[in-house]
């Protein structure tokens, strides 16, 4: 599988979110595209179910930096949905707001009717795991990928975010996580 450095769809959306996301923005533009391209490697996809991911995984942690927070997959929902909209493709709202709902869920997600929230689960898990869950993805692809786009402290980030969310927050220690 080819990897492609440079999506134009997900170029111009992240782009908007660039100051906000500030010093994390090349981490987290780097976990978008290593997500994407584990995505694209677990099914075989149309145009659309590709721009649908796209989309997806722009916007599937953004919450992080919109609201300063750990718990953030509800507010990384909403521009999402606003993006949608601006671009006539409200039609897709449900199920890319359930493949941004979804993408921490521990268990599969089961639903024929959207297959493509559990392959955007499976190809988030390979990224933060590293490789060491891979659903049949080859390790050379995902080491390739992974050289293209390098973590760029994407994981540390989070992981200082999430040590600052436990102190505050130790009954609650992962608010993103859903079995």
């Amino acid at each position: 599988m080819k990897i492609n450095r440079h999506i134009d769809q997900l170029d111009t959306i992240l782009s908007g979110y660039e100051d906000i996301i500030a010093e994390d923005y090349t981490g987290y533009r780097n976990h978008v595209y290593r997500m994407v391209h584990f995505c694209l490697a677990l099914r075989d996809m149309d145009e659309d179910e590709q721009r649908k991911v796209y989309i997806a995984a722009a916007f599937h942690d953004i919450g992080i930096w919109l609201q300063n927070t750990v718990d953030y997959i509800e507010p990384s929902i909403p521009p999402a949905m606003q993006y949608l909209q601006d671009n006539q493709l409200q039609h897709w709202g449900d199920e890319i707001a359930r493949m941004i709902s979804e993408h921490h869920k521990v268990r599969e997600y089961v639903d024929e009717t959207m297959p493509l929230v559990e392959v955007f689960r499976r190809g988030d898990l390979v990224d933060f795991s590293h490789g060491l869950f891979r659903f049949g993805i080859d390790k050379a692809f995902i080491d390739s990928v992974q050289d293209a786009f390098p973590n760029a402290g994407f994981h540390k980030s989070l992981a200082r975010r999430a040590g600052k969310w436990f102190i505050k927050h130790p009954f609650n220690p992962l608010p993103m996580m859903k079995l």
